[in-house]
């Protein structure tokens, strides 16, 4: 791929880095991503594999359609397969109804397993089928299912050693691993640190409008050597944590050294709390804390008033609606005498309530025969619905049996 077009799909998804690792990682998705070939994307916890699933489907025929990413590390082991294949009502004690399952809604979509190696064997036997055949079948249904689904799944555990304890179907793994994808780890991306860290040093300090922090060229050497166990997501952390917490906006090993060990072969970050000397003021570290939380409490003041007025407004919008529904139930036969004289002029509720609310208090009501009125209007709707009394009783707004009874009342019931 032309080295334009690379940086191009970079810019696009937000990606920074220049290492062979990487590019190449890119490269293999875009090439896979017009094909339905399944891809298995393999690489440690935080290091962005959730990236190459989009771009695959967002470069694929299927970019129209769904797109589903799943955590299959945090779905529990006994509702994974009602998730992923959907089931039927009645399955189990809350399936008031059926469910088509992410593989019936994401029908010629994608969907991203992400934690594959998470499954359980049992469930690993229906994605299987999947794969194999586009079938399935719900959970507590018989009727096979069909779907085209394309899917890219993602580890971070050895696959192969999970294989030989029993952990995951070996032909599963054959499967999903057509197409491998391997995401390197941040120890092994040189340079691409410095760039990831004056990305997320910008981004707080536009965020939170706070100095930006640098590193001098010790603490660049420093920042090379570390194994950075918990790569991009820790960097962005600790990067976070500098830029709130260090006094200095030019970082040096010393203070670096707060944040991140001293040794470089070690995988353990430092602990937080141990971070400052005894002599050490935090009163600009304190000045940066208020500032965030001066500006989260205001958003939630703001959010509390929002919500306080939109609270309002539905109170008052269902005492409405109550008051209106009283006044259609008490009379129901006179709205729909007032509804049949206005039919180029629909009134609202709240006109209907004003125009009933007037005639009590004038004492118009009274001189209204309303058995005569309630007559005409069930002999109108009878006719407007050709005498089929189910559709009658459903425009008046009252049950069958209650239309019945008025029948034989008003003499209309026929033998």
């Amino acid at each position: 791929m032309k080295t334009t077009d690379l940086q191009s799909i970079k810019n696009r998804y937000n990606i920074v880095g220049n290492c062979d690792a990487l590019n190449r990682a890119l490269d293999i998705a875009l090439q896979v991503a017009p094909t339905d070939l399944s891809v298995l994307i393999v690489g440690e916890s935080g290091v962005g594999k959730e990236i190459i699933p989009r771009l695959i489907h967002d470069h694929s025929t299927r970019k129209g359609q769904n797109y589903f990413a799943i955590n299959c590390g945090s779905i529990p082991e006994g509702t994974i397969d009602s998730e992923l294949f959907g089931h039927e009502k009645g399955a189990f004690t809350d399936a008031i109804s059926e469910s088509k399952g992410y593989f019936g809604i994401a029908d010629k979509g994608t969907i991203f397993l992400d934690e594959v190696g998470e499954l359980p064997l049992a469930t690993q036997a229906r994605l299987l089928r999947v794969l194999e055949s586009g079938e399935y079948i719900r959970v507590g249904g018989q009727k096979v299912m069909k779907t085209d689904v394309r899917v890219v799944a993602a580890t971070n555990i050895n696959i192969r050693k999970a294989i030989s304890e029993g952990r995951f179907r070996e032909d599963l793994y054959y499967r999903l691993n057509t197409i491998p994808i391997q995401m390197p780890p941040l120890r092994d991306r040189g340079n691409d640190i410095l760039l990831l860290f004056r990305l997320f040093a910008m981004q707080i300090a536009e965020r939170y409008r706070l100095p930006r922090i640098t590193l001098d060229e010790a603490a660049q050497k420093k920042m090379l050597r570390y194994k950075w166990p918990g790569n991009v997501r820790q960097l962005k952390n600790i990067t976070q944590q500098m830029s709130v917490l260090s006094e200095k906006r030019v970082i040096d090993v010393e203070t670096l050294s707060l944040f991140i060990p001293d040794d470089s072969d070690t995988t353990m970050p430092v602990p937080l709390q141990q971070s400052a000397p005894g002599n050490h003021s935090y009163e600009k570290e304190r000045e940066a804390l208020y500032k965030v939380l001066f500006d989260l409490r205001s958003n939630v003041g703001e959010l509390r008033r929002e919500l306080n007025g939109l609270r309002k407004q539905i109170d008052n919008a269902n005492s409405l609606s109550s008051q209106a529904q009283a006044l259609s139930a008490a009379y129901p036969m006179a709205l729909e005498s007032s509804q049949e004289h206005h039919d180029t002029e629909q009134p609202t509720l709240v006109e209907d309530a004003e125009a009933v609310e007037i005639a009590e208090n004038e004492h118009e009501l009274e001189s209204l025969n309303l058995n005569d009125q309630e007559r005409r209007n069930i002999i109108k709707a009878l006719e407007r619905n050709s005498g089929n009394r189910k559709k009658t009783a459903s425009e008046l707004g009252i049950s069958d049996r209650t239309l019945y009874r008025k029948l034989k009342q008003y003499g209309l019931a026929k033998n």
